[in-house]
Formats: structure tokens, sequence, C-alpha cells
């Protein structure tokens, strides 16, 4: 692993451990601090970034930018048809041209804003933010071997991450109404105690039955957003990123 991912590396696995622990057959506490957990790495990683001058005022103008877009959109478009929605698309972008590290606070900052404005902030947000995040960080990973100029073959890979995703992150988020709604229920649900495999048997069945549809046209919806409008925002991003990592050196 690049040092440069490190850091996303590491505030990924508090992530990780939220939505894991009911495969791990124990119950997860009410004191649980979901919440001060996600602004506690989200903040570690931003203070990193601009700590280290890998991010400076105009990356940081430039994240506020993408955060108010994506919440001017959550709130014009909510959902969509079915789970779609168009945040996902500038996340996808920003996180291919600028890197892990960005698309992960494209992705968390975006969720985080809207959600706050919008008043839809409960116990859900922390999984929004961290599911939302790794996609921008998956398409920063993919990102490093992309051309200079945007061709086909970038626009394939960000729809193919773009699509899958999709489904991975309705997968996520059906984790915590998985274990609170559907909590004992004899063909579905979850309890303390189960087995690992009984544990992925009932959410395999609750994500066919409740989820799958759904989710299918948030996937559908990103890769028809990419492969529409992917070729301009790319390049708009690619000439940014150039003027952003531009540098006068002195003559001595």
């Amino acid at each position: 692993m690049r040092a440069r991912n490190l850091p996303v590396a590491l505030i990924s696995l508090p992530g990780l451990l939220l939505f894991l622990w009911p495969f791990l057959g124990s119950d997860l506490p009410a004191s649980t601090p979901a919440w001060t957990l996600m602004l506690a790495t989200v903040s570690a990683l931003l203070l990193v970034e601009v700590g280290t001058r890998q991010l400076d005022s105009r990356g940081l103008a430039l994240l506020a930018a993408i955060a108010a877009i994506d919440t001017v959109l959550r709130l014009a478009v909510i959902e969509g048809i079915g789970g779609f929605s168009p945040i996902y698309f500038l996340v996808l972008c920003a996180g291919y041209v600028f890197g892990s590290t960005y698309g992960f606070l494209a992705g968390a900052l975006s969720i985080l804003v809207s959600a706050m404005v919008g008043g839809g902030v409960g116990p859900w947000v922390p999984y929004q933010v961290f599911a939302i995040g790794w996609i921008g960080a998956l398409a920063g990973l993919a990102g490093r071997w992309r051309g200079r100029l945007p061709g086909w073959r970038d626009l394939a890979v960000l729809a193919l991450i773009g699509g899958v995703m999709g489904w991975v992150v309705g997968a996520l988020w059906d984790i915590q109404d998985w274990v609170t709604v559907y909590r004992g229920n004899p063909t579905l649900g979850w309890e303390p105690g189960m087995s690992a495999a009984t544990t992925l048997v009932h959410f395999g069945r609750f994500y066919l039955v409740t989820s799958l549809a759904y989710d299918t046209f948030r996937a559908v919806g990103n890769v028809i957003m990419v492969l529409l409008l992917g070729a301009p925002v790319l390049a708009a991003l690619s000439r940014l990123q150039a003027r952003l990592s531009f540098e006068i050196v002195s003559q001595t």
C-alpha cells in the first residue's frame, strides 16, 4: 500500500467495525458512540491532509463546493427513481482525479453536510458517511492508472465502480436497519449469538427480499451518469487539478 493511501486506510478500520459487528455474533452496546467515532475519524483525516500540506485552501474550497452541490442535488432529487441519487457521481469523479483520500472526504462531507442541512440526522448517518466515503476512495485507487486525458477506458472503469458500489452501499446501509427493525425475525432477522453462517444466510435473504431491486436503480443510475456526463466532468477536474498542483520554482 502506498503511504499516500495509509491515512484513509487507517480511518476506515473503525468504519469496518461498525458494519462487521453483527457478523461476529455479539451485540453492539447502546452506548456505542458511532457519531463521535465518525466525526473524529473524518476530522482526523482532514487535519492530517491539511497538516501535511496535501490539502491547501484551494483544495478545501473545492471540497466545500462538491459538498454544497451534492447537498442541493440530494435535497432536490431525494432518492430519485428507486435508490438512485445523483450525489454519487461527483464523489466518483473527484476520487478518480484527486485520489483516494480526497475521494473519501468528498463522499463523507457530502453526506454529512446534506444530512445536517436537510434534517436527516440520525443513527444511520455514520454508516452512510463511511459507505459513501469508500465510493470515493475506491475510485481514487482506480484513478492511479488514468491517462492525462479521460478516455473511454476511464469511463468504463468509473462506470464499473459506480455500478458495483451502488449495490455494495445499499447492502452496507441495510445492516443498521436489519439489526434493529428485523431483530428476532425467524427467517430474515438478526439476534445476538447467531453463528456467522446463519447470520450471512439471514442477511442474504433480507437483502434479496427488501433491497436488491431498489439498489439496482442506484447501480444503473450511477453507470448512466458516468457514461453521459463523465467525460466533460473528468476533463474539467483534471484541468483544475493541474492548476492546483502548479508550483513556481525560483531560479537561483
